[in-house]
C-alpha cells in the first residue's frame, strides 16, 4: 500500500513538472509570437497556456487586448473577464472590457466598466483614455444622458478631437437623441452632422460660426425634434427673448421636450413670470421624472410660489438624480432657511461651497 501511495506521489509531482514545464515554453512563444506581431499565433499560445495556468493574469490581459485588436470581441470580452476575476482592481482591463462590451451590444454593462476604467485614469495612456472618453460619450447618449455627454465632448473637443464619427455622435446628444451613431435612420445622416458642427463651433468659442451653422440648421431642418431647443440654449446669454421664442417653437415641434420646457420655465423664473412659468416645468418634471434639471426648475417654483414643502420634495428628487448641480444646493437652503430648519440649510449652504471650491479648481486645470 505505502509503495503504491508512493508511486502515485512521484507520478502526479512528475506531471505537474511536465505541465509547469510545458506553461513555461507556451508562455515564452505566446510572448515571443506577440512581440512578432504574430497575433493568430500568439492568440493560440496563449489559450494553451492559459488552459495549463489559468491563473496567469498576464496572460489574460495580453489575450484579452489582442482578442479586442482582432475584432473579436465576444471572446476578448470573456478573456478579460478572467482577469478581473484575478485583479478586480486593473483599472485598464475594466476600460477594455467595456470596449468589447461595447462592440458586443451590452450598453449598459459598457457604460458601468468604462467609467469605472476612467476612475483609474492615472493608469491609463493618454490614447486609451480618450478611446474610454468617447465611448463614455456614446454611451452616455444612448442612456439618455445628454447633458453629461456634451460636457464629455466638450472636452474632448478642446484635446483637438476631430473625426466624422465625432461629429454626428456630437449631433445626437445635441438634439438630444437616444442613439448611436450606427442607429441614425438613413437619410437623417446631414441632420446630425449639420447639428454636430454647430454645437463643435459652440464648444471651440467659434460664436460666430456657431450662429450661422445654427441658423443655417433651424432653416433646413424648421421640423426636426431637438433643433429649435439647440439653438435657444446658443441664444440665451444674446438674446434672451429670442431664446424663449425658440423654446417654445421647440415646444410646438415636439411637446415632450422636457429640456426645453424646463429651460422655457428656468428663463421666465429667473425673468420673474413664475405664474406663467410654473405649468411648462410642472409638464416637464412630469414627463422626465429622471430629469434633474426638470425637477429643479418645478421645485424651486413651487418654493418661490408657496408650496416650499413641495419644492423641497421636488429639489431632493433632483440632488438624488444629481448631487454636484450647484444650484439644487443653493435651493434647498434657501428653502430649509424659510420654513425655520437650519440645520438643514447651513449642510447645504456647506455643499455649495465645497462644489464651488471644486468648480473652480476644475476650470483653473482646463
Amino acid at each position: 500500500m505505502y509503495l503504491k501511495a508512493l508511486c502515485a506521489c512521484v507520478l502526479l509531482t512528475a506531471s505537474v513538472l511536465a505541465d509547469e514545464g510545458a506553461f513555461q515554453r507556451l508562455s515564452a512563444q505566446a510572448n515571443a509570437a506577440r512581440d512578432a506581431n504574430n497575433v493568430p499565433q500568439a492568440i493560440a499560445l496563449y489559450r494553451q497556456a492559459l488552459a495549463l495556468n489559468p491563473r496567469w493574469d498576464q496572460g489574460w490581459w495580453y489575450l484579452g487586448t489582442l482578442l479586442y485588436d482582432s475584432d473579436q470581441y465576444t471572446d476578448g470580452r470573456d478573456a478579460l473577464r478572467h482577469l478581473l476575476e484575478l485583479q478586480p482592481n486593473a483599472g485598464p482591463a475594466w476600460g477594455l472590457l467595456g470596449l468589447c462590451e461595447f462592440e458586443t451590444g451590452e450598453n449598459d454593462k459598457a457604460l458601468a466598466d468604462v467609467e469605472r476604467g476612467l476612475a483609474a485614469s492615472s493608469e491609463l495612456q493618454p490614447g486609451m483614455e480618450a478611446v474610454l472618453r468617447f465611448h463614455e460619450a456614446l454611451l452616455l447618449t444612448r442612456a439618455g444622458q445628454f447633458d453629461r455627454a456634451i460636457q464629455t465632448y466638450a472636452m474632448l473637443i478642446r484635446r483637438g478631437s476631430r473625426s466624422p464619427e465625432l461629429v454626428s455622435a456630437v449631433g445626437l446628444a445635441a438634439l438630444r437623441r437616444p442613439m448611436l451613431p450606427k442607429e441614425i435612420p438613413p437619410g437623417q445622416t446631414d441632420l446630425f452632422l449639420s447639428a454636430g458642427k454647430a454645437s463643435i463651433f459652440t464648444m471651440s468659442g467659434d460664436l460666430e460660426h456657431a450662429q450661422q451653422a445654427l441658423n443655417d440648421l433651424a432653416a433646413r431642418f424648421p421640423d426636426a425634434s431637438g433643433v429649435h431647443y439647440l439653438r435657444g440654449t446658443f441664444l440665451l446669454v444674446a438674446d434672451t427673448a429670442q431664446a424663449v421664442d425658440e423654446f417654445k417653437e421647440e415646444l410646438r415641434v415636439n411637446p415632450s421636450n422636457s429640456a426645453a420646457g424646463a429651460m422655457l420655465a428656468w428663463v421666465l423664473l429667473r425673468a420673474g413670470e413664475l405664474q406663467t412659468a410654473l405649468p411648462y416645468a410642472e409638464k416637464a418634471a412630469t414627463l422626465a421624472p429622471d430629469y434633474a434639471i426638470a425637477q429643479f426648475v418645478y421645485g424651486r417654483l413651487l418654493v418661490e410660489t408657496g408650496s416650499v414643502e413641495r419644492g423641497i420634495e421636488r429639489l431632493r428628487a433632483a440632488e438624488t438624480i444629481d448631487a454636484t448641480f450647484l444650484e439644487t444646493h443653493l435651493s434647498l437652503a434657501t428653502a430649509y432657511s424659510r420654513i425655520g430648519r437650519t440645520e438643514e440649510a447651513r449642510r447645504e449652504r456647506e455643499i455649495s461651497l465645497e462644489l464651488s471650491r471644486k468648480e473652480a479648481s476644475s476650470l483653473a486645470q482646463r
